[in-house]
């Protein structure tokens, strides 16, 4: 077995001591980088990208190289599931992602296969085993998927949206077909990431990206539910093992859930994620033992380092001296950010964070 040199990570997941507070970046495998730019070129397109895992995985690697990252995350896309299911993803240059199908009916739904990970998805599998190989324990590997609300949008609105009315109408008008989906979705996620942690994730992560588009009632009802049913069935090993590998910690990210971090924190997931709007301070005074992965405006990375630092600081103080907190972004990086400020970034929390933390 494989032993992990930085699990400074997976410790923080289960609020242990770490000597310093663990960053990894959502998006961290990106266009800011020009390897990356020359990696999609290589590929021809974003799906051919993630579907040759030999690619995938060197993806993967490329921020790690540069930076001293706590994590990797496994590229892909949040939209596998419903490409799998036979929509036909694609990205359009400039609009972002498009399905050549869209949901509009009940029979639409019906229709709809579970789709079986180690057939539609195993490039994902492959993109993960080979990862954990070249990474030879360098730091723990991240798999993730969207959530089950965040899918359904895509799938219904048949793309990015502004507006969500299609599944706003199909919400209201007819709830019934919206909850057949998310709970074909959920089964489909649940599947989907028990193979990702057999093919060697150490840690799982779901984006419900649009979840803050959602009124208080609806988010309980059509999101934090079908993520509910998710943890559920996720075989996530020991939690009580003193061996960290022997458990696999979920993190459930909300973008824009701060009015509901008390119902998400329930659900039993082991992280909260946070976007920028929360302050840290008002989640430690709840005095529950979760950890947190909170995140930092990207947009403060085009500040000069003076900023960025200070930024920094306020976020390292919102959290305190607790053990269980994760830095991260609270959106993907953008790709216009100079890669000096992420190296920046990268060590002002490394360092600054060492007086928050005690042997």
């Amino acid at each position: 077995m494989t032993i992990l040199k930085n699990d400074r990570y997976l410790r923080a997941l289960r609020c242990l001591p770490v000597d310093y507070t663990p960053i990894w970046m959502m998006r961290q495998a990106g266009r800011y980088l020009p390897e990356y730019r020359q990696l999609r070129t290589k590929a021809g397109d974003f799906m051919t990208l993630c579907r040759t895992p030999e690619l995938a995985c060197e993806a993967t690697l490329q921020p790690l190289r540069r930076f001293d990252l706590d994590a990797a995350i496994i590229f892909s896309d949040i939209l596998t599931i419903p490409d799998a299911m036979g929509l036909g993803l694609h990205f359009e240059a400039g609009e972002g992602p498009k399905f050549e199908h869209t949901i509009n009916t009940i029979a639409d739904i019906e229709k709809l296969p579970i789709p079986d990970p180690s057939e539609l998805l195993n490039y994902v599998l492959e993109a993960i085993r080979l990862t954990r190989r070249e990474l030879d324990g360098k730091v723990p590997l991240i798999g993730f998927s969207g959530s089950p609300w965040t899918l359904a949008t895509y799938m219904i609105e048949g793309g990015s949206s502004k507006t969500f009315t299609k599944i706003k109408k199909m919400m209201y008008c007819n709830p019934k077909a919206l909850h057949l989906l998310l709970n074909k979705l959920a089964h489909a996620v649940a599947l989907y990431l028990n193979a990702q942690i057999e093919a060697g994730a150490q840690s799982i992560m779901i984006f419900d990206t649009w979840g803050g588009i959602l009124s208080h009632h609806c988010y309980q009802e059509f999101s934090l539910s079908y993520m509910q049913q998710i943890l559920t069935e996720l075989k996530r090993g020991q939690k009580n093992s003193h061996n960290l590998t022997d458990y696999i910690p979920v993190t459930l990210f909300t973008k824009g859930g701060g009015l509901w971090l008390e119902s998400i924190i329930q659900t039993g997931c082991d992280a909260i994620g946070v976007d920028w709007t929360v302050d840290l301070s008002h989640i430690m005074a709840r005095g529950k033992q979760i950890a947190v992965q909170g995140n930092l405006d990207p947009a403060v990375l085009y500040a000069d380092k003076q900023t960025i630092d200070w930024q920094v600081l306020q976020t390292l103080t919102e959290f305190g001296c607790h053990n269980g907190h994760i830095f991260n972004l609270g959106h993907g990086i953008h790709q216009d950010i100079p890669i000096e400020h992420v190296q920046f970034l990268i060590e002002s929390v490394h360092q600054q964070s060492q007086r928050f933390h005690h042997d």
